[in-house]
């Protein structure tokens, strides 16, 4: 059971990297053609702004449940390394409830959030439901809540090939 579920979780923090990649790749296509429409063609598009900006959004849900699950998000680490052992383990189990409690906040109130706006829609872009754009805020916050389950469950996953795929990992070298 537990190969299952770490293969799955390989599966979503793969799919996290390249939705994170391919949203970054996108953007960084519209936004040089808003500035080439309104300074060349004389005539401004009115979606490459917000497009982009739900990109970003998307980016930034997709790449922070990815960056938990790599051990590579932001740590400030200056009082809790000076901690003793046992206290500091504490610490870290604090940190991971505290981590629960933020993603869980982020699923139930960002899925209230999109079913409350579903029925409107963005001004610049008509068919686009303003819902649809905050759904990365559940979907990406139910992604690290499993991530987050899966850490406190299983330990760390830092150390797995599809996470260390560009340097040697301890996992890599037993194989």
């Amino acid at each position: 059971m537990k190969n299952k579920i770490l293969s799955f979780n390989d599966g979503l923090y793969q799919a996290c990297i390249w939705i994170s990649g391919a949203s970054v790749f996108v953007m960084s296509l519209i936004i040089p053609w808003g500035i080439f429409a309104r300074y060349v063609l004389g005539t401004g598009s009115r979606w490459p702004e917000p497009i982009s900006i739900l990109l970003m959004v998307v980016f930034t849900f997709f790449g922070a449940a990815a960056a938990y699950r790599a051990g590579s998000h932001i740590a400030v680490a200056m009082m809790t390394d000076r901690l003793p052992a046992n206290v500091r383990r504490i610490a870290g189990n604090l940190v991971q409830l505290l981590l629960l409690a933020v993603s869980g906040f982020m699923v139930f109130y960002g899925a209230k959030l999109c079913n409350e706006t579903w029925l409107q829609s963005v001004g610049e872009i008509p068919w686009m439901p303003v819902g649809a754009t905050y759904m990365p805020v559940p979907v990406g916050g139910f992604i690290t809540l499993l991530f987050v389950l899966e850490y406190m469950i299983f330990g760390s996953q830092a150390d797995r090939r599809i996470v260390t795929y560009d340097h040697a990992s301890p996992e890599a070298e037993a194989v």
